[in-house]
């Protein structure tokens, strides 16, 4: 794969970095990651819509009105689904399972799919370093801004969900610095996965050579248990 431009925090290129092909390289597979990501939502689902069948409702031990003789329509219980307030027919229960099984190994071809893509396609950013002294969000935004005059990078600080920012290891300087944007979500390079780098339309990756590292170190991982 050709060589990749890196960037600092003043929006200015510093250098150029090789992408590994086994990460950045891999040919667009919309199965395996609508699999996946599809998998990976219905395990992180909470399911709380619950409703309460006939049996479940209070009331309707005693029959309505007698069956014949009323004029009216007859009726068992009040308990009856086509009655205000009875039991709801075939509503969703709370005891229903949403879980997939996803194999690891599918999990991080589906990551390192996407990462393919959006590389292709210009949406990965390389920053070569990123560091605080201290948490101040007013030097956040002006990495935001001046990262938003690269080329192609116009909507990077004014779209819904427009940014992940991933750092090598944990820095509280740098989250707390990123915290109050509500469109970049900022995590360690180890936590990427499918779900998290679709939902983001750009992605920045700090300390290229350190956090590249940790992305084949994680895929050799997963070579060795499957």
């Amino acid at each position: 794969m050709a060589d990749v431009k890196v960037y600092n925090t003043e929006g200015k290129e510093t250098g150029s970095y090789k992408l590994p092909e086994s990460i950045f390289a891999l040919p667009w597979n919309a199965d395996l990651v609508h699999q996946v990501v599809v998998s990976m939502e219905g395990n992180a689902r909470t399911p709380v819509a619950h409703t309460k069948g006939r049996g479940d409702v209070r009331g309707g031990g005693k029959k309505p009105w007698r069956q014949k003789g009323t004029g009216r329509a007859r009726h068992g219980s009040i308990r009856s689904p086509i009655w205000r307030g009875g039991g709801v027919t075939h509503g969703p229960l709370k005891e229903k399972s949403y879980e997939r099984k996803i194999n690891k190994k599918m999990r991080m071809k589906a990551l390192y799919t996407i990462l393919s893509r959006k590389a292709k396609d210009g949406e990965i950013v390389f920053l070569d370093t990123l560091s605080m002294s201290a948490p101040k969000s007013k030097d956040a935004k002006h990495i935001i801004t001046s990262l938003s005059k690269v080329e192609g990078l116009s909507g990077l600080g004014k779209k819904r969900n427009a940014l992940y920012l991933a750092i090598p290891s944990h820095d509280e300087n740098i989250k707390k610095s990123f915290r109050n944007f509500g469109n970049i979500e900022i995590d360690e390079v180890r936590n990427l996965n499918p779900v998290n780098t679709l939902k983001h339309k750009y992605i920045v990756i700090a300390n290229p050579k350190e956090s590249i590292k940790i992305l084949e170190h994680r895929l050799e991982k997963a070579r060795v248990r499957a």
